[in-house]
């Protein structure tokens, strides 16, 4: 039996890894083939295209790759021919593999989707597609799950979120109110982001808030640099820093802050989940920038953390108001009034809860479907 995979993000291999070993283990018999990282490689996943040959950001950089995209689909589908393969297990990459499943839909493979694609903040229409194209998909976010069901998908299953995967064993178990302790020591936390444009951007601010509080605070400063990043974009700011954590480790660095600033992504997921007040920034190119206020829906939030409580309690500071100034009376909010610190704390408690799931065991339920289709 063989089963075609695609992780063409670094995120994506990382939710391979974490089914990848269950489903190995109900049917060692497999065969996995696609896209993925060295990661992949490593448990025997045979690799068409590696995904650092995907790696792009945002809409102005992947179109000068339509190109490779469109030879790597006709090649991936001819793979999947050849190989007389019955299921694909595609794995975010959007754009990509919303195209790539319906060239599979087309010649009778069934689609596994993990996980929804955020149609909800972009345009509803893709849940449409979705559903003439997809047979289950998988949702990280609890509200996913109806939203797409309304939308014509048949088979939507709620799976926990894969920062609950990985970190519920370190959760919190109590209220982490630490209000008490910043009066002495504030400790803040500074997560620039992933990519280059991001940390260029935020992280002169970030450090700028930082200083600010420095002048009347005991203020320690706590850096987690990217190792996706240039080194240059970080130095001239370390040794300003009281502490640098690893990013393998980045659990370590949630346990000591009290307060971070954070570029908006998965990180604020975590940062809530650990209880931390943060303040989410974003920014950069003017292109992406015009697509980003254009076609995003604004009805709703931005980070991830909002996203899931389906309310604001990290402040977004987004574009031209991700400034020093901004970020520092956000602050202060919290530093100056511990009624709404309490309230901010009490609400993130509540985030593992809710990015749990109703299907914990993701691996042993796709290999579940997989015996079923190849049965039939």
């Amino acid at each position: 039996m063989n089963c075609l995979i695609i992780a063409g993000e670094k995120s994506g291999e990382e939710h391979a890894l974490s089914f990848l070993d269950e489903i190995k283990s109900d049917l060692p018999s497999l065969n996995f083939f696609g896209v993925g990282g060295d990661e992949l490689k490593k448990r025997d996943v045979e690799i068409i295209y590696h995904l650092n040959d995907f790696s792009s950001w945002g809409i102005s950089e992947v179109i000068f790759k339509i190109p490779f995209y469109r030879n790597a689909l006709n090649k991936l589908v001819s793979e999947v021919e050849k190989r007389n393969c019955k299921v694909a297990i595609l794995i975010d990459f959007q754009t990509f593999n919303m195209k790539l499943a319906k060239m599979l839909s087309e010649r009778g493979i069934k689609v596994l989707y993990y996980v929804a694609p955020q149609a909800w903040a972009w345009k509803s229409y893709r849940a449409k597609s979705m559903a003439k194209i997809v047979d289950i998909l998988f949702s990280i976010i609890p509200f996913e799950k109806e939203w797409f069901g309304q939308r014509g998908l048949k088979k939507v299953v709620s799976v926990e979120h894969p920062v609950y995967t990985k970190y519920k064993n370190r959760i919190p178990n109590d209220v982490r109110n630490k209000y008490d302790e910043m009066s002495s020591e504030l400790r803040v936390l500074i997560l620039p982001g992933s990519r280059n444009f991001e940390v260029e951007a935020l992280l002169p601010e970030f450090m700028n808030v930082c200083r600010g509080f420095k002048k009347t605070r005991n203020v320690k400063i706590g850096i987690v640099p990217s190792p996706s990043v240039k080194t240059s974009l970080f130095s001239p700011y370390l040794q300003e820093a009281d502490f640098i954590f690893n990013q393998e480790k980045i659990e370590e660095a949630f346990d000591w802050a009290h307060l971070s600033l954070a570029a908006s992504g998965t990180i604020t997921l975590m940062t809530a989940v650990f209880q931390i007040p943060t303040i989410v920034a974003y920014d950069g190119s003017l292109l992406n920038e015009f697509i980003f206020k254009t076609f995003v829906n604004y009805s709703g939030h931005v980070s991830l953390a909002n996203i899931i409580h389906e309310d604001e309690i990290f402040p977004e500071l987004l574009m031209e108001n991700a400034t020093t100034f901004n970020m520092t009376n956000k602050i202060k909010k919290w530093l100056e009034n511990r009624d709404y610190y309490d309230e901010t704390i009490q609400k993130l408690a509540n985030t593992g809860k809710i990015i749990s799931g109703e299907t914990p065991h993701v691996g042993r339920y796709m290999a579940n479907m997989i015996k079923e289709y190849y049965a039939n």
